[in-house]
């Protein structure tokens, strides 16, 4: 099985000059970063990959809030200051999911499971301030790619995007109970506590079968590069 990646795992490449340092101080002070800036919400919770659910790991998400309806989140390894960037995930409301054409709802996760296990947690954030958004995103859907798999020993981001899935439980034999014990051992947190504190979360009346498709029909997604011929057009023939 694989593991959940390594955290001191160091990209190729020569060490960073004092030239290079200079570059980016200057760039600190006279550069503004909003974008970035905006990711304000720091949530800890694991995905598997949607074509080989042995290969699971533990995630951390960035979070930047566009709208009541939409969230854009910066997929780390880890909560590290060097944690290499491994993805993008975007959250949309219920409502906003069930607009989508059916073959791109095939490419969500419903995240009410993991909210309602616990999986989805917020580092340091007390439990009853994160609740009120706990009951908002266990209405949500999630489309995760994975564009480094440190998991494997990737020392760089190879090969295509992997769909990533959202993990549908310890007890159904799915999720490595060990990643959840590495996990609430580093923020002193007990998911299984988490799970019963939101017995009260309510769960979404419905939630769409085309999502979770890997669970729903036992179907996953494979991303491969293909040689295409380009299309020209009469500008650039």
């Amino acid at each position: 099985m694989a593991s959940s990646g390594d955290e001191n795992q160091v990209a190729p490449g020569d060490p960073v000059t004092v030239s290079t340092r200079m570059i980016d101080a200057g760039t600190t002070i006279m550069q503004r970063r909003l974008p970035v800036k905006q990711m304000n919400c720091h949530v800890s919770t694991f995905a598997i990959y949607s074509g080989d659910m042995s290969r699971q790991i533990e995630t951390h998400h960035y979070v930047h809030r566009v709208n009541d309806e939409f969230l854009q989140c910066a997929v780390y390894a880890s909560d590290r200051s060097d944690a290499p960037l491994i993805g993008i995930e975007y959250v949309i409301s219920d409502r906003l999911y069930e607009n989508l054409p059916q073959d791109e709802q095939k490419l969500w996760h419903s995240h009410a499971y993991e909210v309602k296990s616990g999986s989805w947690a917020y580092p340091r954030l007390p439990e009853i301030l994160a609740t009120p958004e706990l009951k908002n995103i266990a209405k949500t859907y999630g489309k995760f790619w994975c564009t480094w798999q440190t998991d494997r020993g990737d020392k760089l981001p190879v090969g295509a995007p992997e769909l990533m899935m959202s993990p549908q439980g310890v007890e159904q034999g799915v999720l490595r109970p060990e990643l959840v014990k590495i996990r609430d051992e580093k923020y002193n947190i007990s998911t299984d506590q988490l799970k019963h504190q939101r017995a009260e979360i309510a769960e979404p009346e419905w939630i769409n079968p085309m999502a979770d498709y890997w669970k729903q029909h036992g179907k996953c997604f494979v991303i491969d590069i293909a040689t295409v011929d380009m299309k020209s057009n009469e500008k650039f023939p």
